[in-house]
């Protein structure tokens, strides 16, 4: 090749690599280049939002968050007055001119409806590193804010025997709930620390407090062991709903929490029982060897009716019926409904409540794999129950029929009562392997109380007015002024010890995670 030749073809052959080269020169004064002005200012542009977020984003979000849970608020409080002024509005509109102010219905459906709003309200009280106000207490302080306003108590009438009526039906759901809770396993652990624990507590109390009563306040033997009684059980709702706070979060050494809960359910019972069997030798005539016999006989025909009653629902319906669910649930609250409400037409108020429990324990056996669903239903219907019997409490309490030195006096036994309850449950758990810090958490776990008093505070009024008895009335009245004001002191205190010390007197166990990965559990 001449180089003429070679001239020409480096020549043709130069273009081609200029054209390759101008995307690389371009990009190269974009990015490893020296950067134009106009450049420049777009780069800047686009980094500067994406670097340092402005105060009007952060400011935005809060509103937004804040506008939600506004929201969220706004419409539960106005589901709440729907639903609690609809069923007023469908009797109203099916009995036309009866559900009216002053007439026993409008009474009821209004208590329900301010005292489930005072249930909602105190539950959304929260305070920072403290539990919530149990809801019951706005429902109670409901009731008793409509007794004691004038214009308000004139027209919301209720009868005393629609109040008894519904807390019976309250009482018996709470039995038939605890029997279902109960398993073969519990009983194992009654004969042990679980049994010194649900005895010993309640009937020291039960006893103590008798002896303030006919004392410090004057009351017969009998009212003072019914006034015992109201007292000796601990809250079931309050306990169990802290113990589960607390489980959740990972303390359970020992089993202190599950030990509370099975203990409280026996506790409840035998404080039931002596307070109808108390109540029957209260109004019973006749001597008072005849009277003790008498209770005698009504715990040996509760518990044989309650067996044969478990018994039946044990093996009927059989388990290869359809909506099985819904038959064990229309026959266990059938008979828990008509024993109590029997034992009252009898004459033998102290069968009821062992009567209702053995065959809700008994069918629970039976039903181990299946009862869950049973369960849910009946707590369902409990808590649709639970703020209309708080509020029919605070609405027995009138304070024109208060008394300054009964109330210092009921405050004072009450005291003493919970004191000596709280060294009891001490001794009761020496010697079972729990050391000084679980030891003193037990003690002040069963002080809250709630529940058993909401059911029984009253029944012993609403007894005494059935007789006319002005004596018997003002008996009474002192054992529903101690009901009330334990509920209203114990209850709050209670659940706040309860969150306070968990942490500080328990440890965490081990979550799974951790078992796997080899770490230590996190005590506090």
């Amino acid at each position: 090749m001449t180089d003429k030749d070679k001239t020409i073809e480096r020549a043709a052959s130069e273009p081609s690599t200029e054209k390759q080269e101008e995307p690389g020169m371009n990009l190269g004064s974009a990015d490893g280049g020296e950067p134009t002005e106009g450049s420049n200012l777009l780069s800047s542009s686009e980094k500067t939002p994406q670097e340092t977020p402005t105060r009007s984003s952060h400011l935005q979000r809060l509103r937004q968050t804040f506008a939600r849970r506004a929201c969220r608020l706004l419409v539960g409080i106005v589901e709440d007055v729907i639903m609690d002024f609809l069923p007023w509005a469908v009797v109203w509109s099916v009995t036309i001119g009866t559900v009216l102010p002053g007439v026993n219905s409008f009474g009821i459906i209004i208590l329900l409806f301010f005292a489930s709003l005072g249930y909602e309200l105190f539950w959304l009280i929260k305070l920072p590193t403290l539990p919530p106000l149990p809801g019951f207490l706005g429902a109670m302080l409901a009731g008793f804010l409509i007794r004691n306003i004038p214009v308000i108590s004139d027209n919301v009438q209720i009868e005393h025997e629609w109040s008894f009526f519904l807390r019976s039906i309250y009482l018996s759901f709470a039995l038939v709930y605890v029997g279902l809770q109960l398993d073969s396993e519990a009983l194992k652990k009654l004969t042990g620390v679980c049994g010194r624990l649900a005895v010993g507590p309640c009937l020291v109390e039960a006893c103590a407090s008798a002896l303030l009563a006919h004392f410090l306040m004057g009351l017969p033997w009998q009212w003072g062991f019914i006034l015992g009684f109201v007292l000796g059980a601990a809250s079931p709702y309050v306990v169990t709903r802290s113990m589960h706070l607390l489980m959740e979060e990972g303390y359970d050494v020992k089993g202190v929490p599950t030990l509370l809960q099975e203990a409280e359910d026996f506790s409840d019972i035998l404080v039931i029982t002596g307070f109808n069997t108390c109540l029957g030798i209260a109004f019973s005539t006749g001597s008072t060897i005849f009277n003790v016999l008498r209770g005698i006989l009504e715990v040996i025909t509760g518990v044989a009716t309650g067996s044969l009653l478990g018994v039946f629902i044990h093996y009927f319906p059989s388990s290869d019926q359809r909506v099985l669910d819904w038959k064990r649930i229309v026959l266990v609250l059938g008979f828990s409904v008509l024993a109590v409400f029997s034992s009252v037409y009898f004459d033998f108020p102290g069968s009821r409540g062992l009567c209702t429990f053995i065959m809700a324990s008994l069918a629970g056996v039976g039903w181990t794999r299946n009862k869950a669903e049973v369960e849910n239903i009946i707590i369902f219907a409990w808590n649709m129950f639970e703020p209309l019997v708080f509020g029919l409490l605070g609405a027995e309490v009138s304070v024109a029929s208060l008394r300054p030195e009964t109330v210092g006096l009921c405050v004072a036994t009450l005291g003493v009562a919970v004191l000596i309850r709280i060294l009891t449950t001490f001794l009761m758990v020496c010697f079972a392997g729990f050391n000084i810090k679980e030891k003193i958490f037990i003690s002040f776990a069963w002080l809250p109380k709630a529940t058993v008093q909401a059911m029984l505070g009253s029944v012993a009024l609403d007894t005494a007015r059935s007789y006319g008895d002005t004596q018997l009335e003002d008996y009474g009245l002192v054992v529903l002024t101690m009901a009330f004001l334990a509920i209203l002191i114990t209850a709050p205190i209670g659940r706040l010890l309860i969150s306070l010390l968990g942490p500080k007197l328990l440890q965490k166990t081990k979550r799974k995670d951790e078992e796997d990965q080899g770490e230590p559990s996190e005590q506090v």
